[in-house]
């Protein structure tokens, strides 16, 4: 079978990347770039830097990537969607709920695969983490919390904290927990003097009942990219940053200090440190997308999936503006 041909839109900080998975990945020729604002990275090679999403379509191609900035996402994808080409876009997967509808019927109504770029769904961690969940190694899950938080990324201009990194938490808890977000609160701030919020806390309850807190923002000096799930068994700590996944369990050996055995919770038991294969999420989604324009089924972020952890986070954007809970 013919390797599919793949075309780029966008070589900017993360477009670079996706044009070194899609040369690595088997089954997948890059044959197009298009980027107007040229290769500022220098990773077109032997490639002729198109300018725009139509000179890439001509080139005639079978799968594209799309990461270029959130606002232009809906033009290119209905392109591709009419010119028949299964398309990858990178998260958020527009900046409006109305342009991603938009972009959902049209790839739905061409029988196209649409997906969007949640990279978090492929890390090592979270999907070690899923599969002992599954597995029933925390037992009953009680709680989510996440922390993405770390300086400005000055490449971001057209949406805030939320869409941008909020969205990846938003996506992987319903993910890991398989359940739906059901009511948020949040609050936000606005302190780098920008349109956009650069700080939102969101609080909530999935529909299964799982209590869930994500704590973003760009205005720490640290970097943290943590997922805390408690269960009745114990706690999964993954970092992200570093693909680790740790096990704390709940003590099984009665206390004796009469002080701590006063108080009526679970005490500490054995932490665990997980060993496994840690391979890199980029390149996993990407052979996700291949699978399932192949058509397998696989984990890859359907654009119907994007667009209802889109609203999850309008609604909680809406909750900050109106300080009152929001029903999703």
């Amino acid at each position: 079978m013919a390797n599919l041909r793949a075309g780029l839109l966008g070589v900017g900080m993360m477009g670079r990347h996706h044009a070194r998975v899609l040369r690595e990945v088997e089954g997948i020729d890059l044959v197009a770039i298009a980027d107007p604002g040229g290769d500022p990275h220098g990773v077109a090679g032997n490639l002729e830097v198109l300018p725009d999403i139509d000179a890439l379509i001509n080139a005639g191609i079978d799968i594209a990537v799309v990461a270029v900035p959130t606002r232009f996402h809906e033009d290119a994808a209905l392109k591709l969607a009419a010119a028949g080409v299964h398309t990858l876009v990178e998260k958020p997967i527009a900046d409006t709920l109305d342009a991603g509808q938009r972009m959902v019927d049209a790839f739905a109504a061409a029988g196209l695969v649409g997906a969007v770029g949640h990279i978090e769904r492929f890390n090592p961690a979270l999907q070690e983490m899923r599969r002992r969940i599954e597995a029933g190694e925390v037992g009953a899950v009680y709680q989510v919390a996440t922390r993405r938080q770390g300086p400005f990324p000055a490449r971001i201009a057209d949406v805030g904290v939320a869409k941008d990194l909020a969205s990846h938490d938003v996506d992987l808890t319903a993910w890991v927990v398989q359940s739906d977000y059901d009511t948020v609160f949040a609050q936000t701030a606005f302190k780098s003097g920008r349109e956009y919020e650069d700080m939102i806390t969101i609080t909530g309850r999935t529909k299964s009942g799982v209590i869930v807190n994500n704590i973003v923002n760009w205005l720490s000096p640290m970097k943290e990219r943590l997922t805390v799930v408690t269960g009745e068994k114990g706690a999964f700590v993954a970092d992200t940053s570093t693909g680790d996944l740790t096990f704390y369990a709940n003590g099984t050996i009665p206390l004796e200090w009469e002080s701590v055995s006063s108080f009526r919770g679970v005490s500490e038991g054995d932490v665990t440190r997980y060993a496994f294969a840690k391979r890199e999420p980029l390149r996993v989604e990407h052979e996700a997308f291949r699978d399932a324009v192949l058509g397998h089924h696989t984990d890859l972020v359907t654009m119907e999936q994007g667009l209802r952890t889109l609203a999850v986070v309008e609604a909680a954007l809406d909750s900050a503006r109106t300080s009152t809970a929001v029903v999703c």
